[in-house]
Formats: structure tokens, C-alpha cells, sequence
């Protein structure tokens, strides 16, 4: 298959699971999209990375997925996990994120010229993760979907990033800071659980 059309198969899939990222209640489909967009960031990164490179991007983000999911079911299941599929306000969340792909599909053009050879799935992809991150951001102080957030921004930036810088020393950086990421997230998940504020409340 031609790069450049699996490369657009890949955006597509960007731009399918990163509005979901935003209105899905259950966090096993938050996660599991996650690893979508984890995946898809992976076919562009490799356009411009060595191949062994681009798998260590995909390999730590889907740890960083299995540590957050690790951690969150060994929790119990908040009441604000139970009942309806979405999230509340999930129009107002798809219009906020169909606003940022739009602004991704229609700048794109513009950068791929200001920026030759950076290719537009590329570009189209990386800003779709980085508006839809922030817009993300914006929109909760829940642990799990600020972590996601900032996840996916990450992985735009990278995305985007992949193109200028070829080092092993930054991938193996921005490895780790997605890694951290992830990690902070499972021990704020701890923190934050009914039972770590028992045995706060009991010294």
C-alpha cells in the first residue's frame, strides 16, 4: 500500500477517535482510543523517523495506557461511571471538537507550504491532536481525561516535531515524558481514591 494513502488512513483515524476521546464515559473506551490515536501517531511518525524509533514512541505510550488501566481498575468504579455511555454536555464537546479539526484541516495547506515537505497528513494530523488535547483540557479537572489530555497534545506535538528532529536522545525524552505522564496519572488515580482518604482522615 502506497505511504501516503496508509498515512491518510491514519489521520482518518485521528479524526475519528479523538472527538470520541472527549464524550465517552467509560474509561475502558477512553483508553482503548487512546491506543488508536497512539498507533495512528505511530504510521506518521514513522514517515520521518527510523522504524525502530517510531516503535519505541508506540511501545511507551501503550505501557503508559496499561499502567493507567492497571491502576484505575484496582479502583472502584465512581458513581459517575454507571448509567448513560456519554458524558454530559456531548454535543457542546463534538462541536468544540469539530471546530479544532476544522481549523487543522483548513491551516494545514498554509503550513505545508511555509514548512516544504513536512507533508500534509502530517501536519493535518499533529494539529487535529493538539487542538482536540486542549480543547480536552479545557473541558474537565477529572484525572483520567486530564492525563488523556495532555497525552494527546504530547503526541501532536510529536507528531509534528518528528519532522525537524530525527535525534535518539529527544525520542528517548519525549518517550519518558509520556511515560511520566501516564505514571503521575495512576498515582494521582491513587490519591485521589476513596480509600487513600480514609487512611488520610485515620493519622
Amino acid at each position: 500500500m502506497d505511504a501516503t494513502l496508509f498515512s491518510w488512513i491514519a489521520v482518518g483515524a485521528l479524526l475519528l477517535a479523538s472527538p470520541l476521546l472527549m464524550i465517552m464515559r467509560d474509561w475502558r473506551w477512553v483508553l482503548g482510543l487512546l491506543a488508536v490515536v497512539y498507533l495512528a501517531a505511530f504510521i506518521l511518525v514513522s514517515r520521518h523517523w527510523p522504524l525502530g524509533m517510531a516503535v519505541v514512541k508506540l511501545v511507551t505510550g501503550w505501557m503508559g495506557i496499561a499502567a493507567l488501566g492497571m491502576t484505575r481498575l484496582s479502583l472502584a468504579p465512581p458513581e459517575a461511571e454507571k448509567g448513560a455511555f456519554l458524558v454530559e454536555g456531548s454535543f457542546f464537546r463534538l462541536f468544540g471538537a469539530a471546530l479544532a479539526l476544522l481549523i487543522a484541516v483548513s491551516g494545514a495547506a498554509a503550513i505545508e507550504k511555509a514548512i516544504p515537505g513536512i507533508g500534509l497528513p502530517v501536519i493535518v494530523g499533529g494539529l487535529a491532536l493538539i487542538g482536540t488535547g486542549l480543547f480536552q483540557l479545557g473541558m474537565t479537572f477529572d484525572v483520567l481525561r486530564v492525563v488523556v489530555g495532555l497525552l494527546v497534545v504530547l503526541s501532536g506535538f510529536e507528531v509534528i516535531y518528528a519532522v525537524v528532529e530525527t535525534s535518539i536522545l529527544v525520542a528517548a525524552l519525549l518517550s519518558a515524558a509520556n511515560l511520566g505522564l501516564a505514571l503521575a496519572g495512576s498515582y494521582l488515580f491513587l490519591r485521589s481514591s476513596p480509600a487513600a482518604e480514609e487512611v488520610e482522615e485515620s493519622l
